[in-house]
């Protein structure tokens, strides 16, 4: 009976989770094919400013974008064929958008997942060292985090040009490197300008939540059963901590792929996020509706991954939610 009640505890879980990401990806779709329509002015004269066309040309254009339609048909339309995968044609590289998604993206995701990586692993080492050293050193991984946080991307991208890339000649200034060895190489310097503000945020969350378990009650019992510092630190702090951790990771992902805009155009890197700035910049909106979406879709995917494991890795959201 008491399995029966889990499972479907379970099931409604997982129900809910994925409602509420398909939810919020029809809200996200509507908003962002919507905002062709709400460009003041004539779309088309905004995409084709200084071109001239021909009426038969400026017809042509608007039923490429659907203009001619009704906003619900061509919301229909152009979902159907998202739905299928199928993002439409570029109107400034004149090739499909898939193919010009597919060429970028493995660059992008090597950049994202570099950066992560960086990102969690400083971030979570200097939370550990401030949550169990309090005092000076903890005041000083308060400063760097703060530091952390508010410097933007862009000013640690030309810090980084200026005295790695031109003075001292140790990374390159630009492009992605050919091969997995090299495009690691390249995308050191973008890594690190990627994750500076990012590693900030992990660090103070994950501080706040090693300090919150530090003082729990089965810590200070096995402290009082004279159970070694380093034992207590990896199998009660870092252990029950690791549902914070998988949240955190799964937003960090999310908000990495959106700012790599500022940075793979910082450092002339061929990826999703320079893709994005030069099509906004054109005004090529069948790219930027792309990748909106998939920006809004990385961040739904990954949240519904985390909500949904973590009943699994933390016995205590198991209690409070009847699972066994």
């Amino acid at each position: 009976m008491a399995g029966q009640l889990g499972r479907q505890v379970i099931f409604r879980l997982i129900g809910s989770r994925l409602l509420a990401a398909i939810v919020t990806m029809g809200v996200a779709a509507v908003v962002i094919y919507g905002s062709l329509r709400l460009i003041p002015g004539d779309p088309v004269s905004a995409i084709t400013a200084g071109t001239r066309l021909t009426s038969e040309q400026r017809a042509a254009l608007r039923e490429k974008l659907g203009l001619n339609q009704g906003f619900v048909s061509g919301f229909t339309h152009w979902l159907g064929s998202v739905l299928q995968l199928d993002f439409g044609q570029s109107m400034v590289y004149g090739s499909s958008v898939n193919d010009l998604l597919a060429a970028r993206m493995p660059t992008t995701v090597t950049l994202v997942l570099y950066a992560a990586a960086l990102s969690l692993v400083l971030g979570l080492g200097m939370a550990l060292v401030s949550a169990t050293r309090p005092g000076i050193i903890d005041r000083i991984g308060l400063v760097v985090t703060s530091l952390s946080i508010a410097t933007p991307s862009f000013v640690v991208a030309l810090v980084l040009l200026g005295v790695f890339a031109v003075q001292l000649r140790m990374f390159p200034a630009t492009g992605s490197g050919d091969g997995f060895g090299d495009m690691v190489y390249h995308l050191t310097l973008p890594a690190i300008a990627l994750m500076v503000a990012t590693f900030g945020l992990v660090a103070r969350i994950m501080r706040a939540t090693f300090r919150e378990e530090l003082v729990s009650e089965h810590v200070e019992v096995a402290r009082s059963r004279g159970v070694a510092r380093m034992d207590i630190l990896r199998r009660h702090v870092v252990r029950n901590s690791v549902g914070p951790m998988m949240t955190i990771t799964a937003l960090l992902l999310a908000a990495l792929f959106i700012g790599t805009a500022i940075v793979e155009t910082a450092f002339g890197v061929d990826g999703i996020g320079q893709l994005l700035v030069v099509s906004i910049a054109r005004r090529d909106f069948p790219v930027v509706q792309a990748i909106s979406l998939l920006s809004v879709g990385l961040f739904v995917v990954t949240s519904t991954i985390a909500d949904l494991a973590l009943p699994f890795v933390d016995a205590r959201v198991r209690a409070v939610g009847g699972l066994r």
